[in-house]
């Protein structure tokens, strides 16, 4: 829809920018499963690359603070349980 706002991810924060909490936010994630319905594993990997980005985005960002793993945030909400 035009002029909807998207939750995409806001770097080099990776926060949403329309709830302002972490990306992938819940809207986020509605999405992306739809987008994917038939198409786990490439929704997988993509989440992957996007969890690369993020970890170096935030590495740059905070280079002095160590970084919690990113996995369960950016991936393991799309596992299969």
């Amino acid at each position: 829809m035009p002029g909807r706002p998207k939750h995409s991810p806001l770097r080099p924060s990776w926060r949403c920018p329309v709830c302002g909490i972490l990306w992938p936010c819940s809207a986020a994630k509605l999405r992306l499963l739809g987008e994917y319905r038939e198409d786990r594993q490439g929704l997988l990997m993509h989440l992957a690359q996007v969890q690369e980005e993020a970890t170096a985005d935030l590495t740059t960002l905070h280079p002095d603070v160590a970084l919690p793993d990113l996995t369960p945030r950016f991936v393991g909400w799309a596992q299969p349980r």
